[in-house]
């Protein structure tokens, strides 16, 4: 790669975190101005334009490094649970890891969810339901290799992904302490999410 090409790509990565720096649970993505990104970033506001299209294309770009680091922080979660057992606990410490380094992506995305932009609901459903089919995979090979068939495990998953991402906006600004009792809620909520569901296969196995 040549040096100006690493160049462009040190800026275009400087705009991108120059927006994340800028958020907080007072302030949301709608709220930031080209000029100021750019000035965070340490650039001319005209030089913008050389990375991204707009602000929404930059917004864009965070709401799809935020979902791939998800997805890659979980696919190491099941090296820890086939390692160490216990998938619920192993996954919720792996989220909180997570929230607790991409605090700023995460507000994004829970933000820009349900916000007034159809580009970034449209970018941010397509995330979660990654991530949702991967969990159902999960849960699909975990029901069969402890004999434990699921009811429907996509229903679970969609289930447990709406809990994790409600309880995350809790934990963002959470206290330390705070965060531990959620954990132990969450887990706990999991695992009820999970038992129903194993326990509706076995009614409906038995009518």
């Amino acid at each position: 790669m040549s040096t100006r090409a690493e160049q462009k790509l040190l800026t275009r990565r400087s705009l991108m975190d120059a927006a994340l720096s800028q958020l907080s649970p007072d302030r949301g993505f709608g709220s930031l101005s080209l000029r100021e990104v750019a000035r965070e970033a340490g650039i001319a506001p005209t030089s913008f334009y050389r990375h991204f299209a707009d602000l929404d294309e930059l917004g864009l770009v965070l709401v799809d490094e935020g979902g791939v680091a998800l997805r890659q922080l979980m696919r190491q979660a099941r090296k820890r649970i086939a390692r160490d057992g216990s998938a619920i606990s192993t996954s919720v410490e792996t989220f909180m890891e997570y929230l607790g380094n991409n605090a700023n992506l995460f507000r994004l995305m829970l933000r820009e969810r349900t916000g007034g932009s159809k580009p970034f609901r449209t970018a941010i459903k397509a995330e979660i339901d990654h991530f949702v089919t991967e969990l159902a995979d999960d849960l699909r090979r975990f029901a069969e290799e402890q004999n434990k068939p699921l009811s429907d495990a996509r229903v679970v998953a969609e289930a447990m992904v709406t809990l994790v991402f409600n309880q995350g906006a809790d934990a963002l600004d959470a206290t330390p302490k705070e965060r531990e009792d959620l954990k132990v809620k969450l887990k706990t909520e999991l695992r009820m999410i999970l038992i129903g569901s194993q326990m509706m296969a076995r009614h409906a196995s038995i009518r």
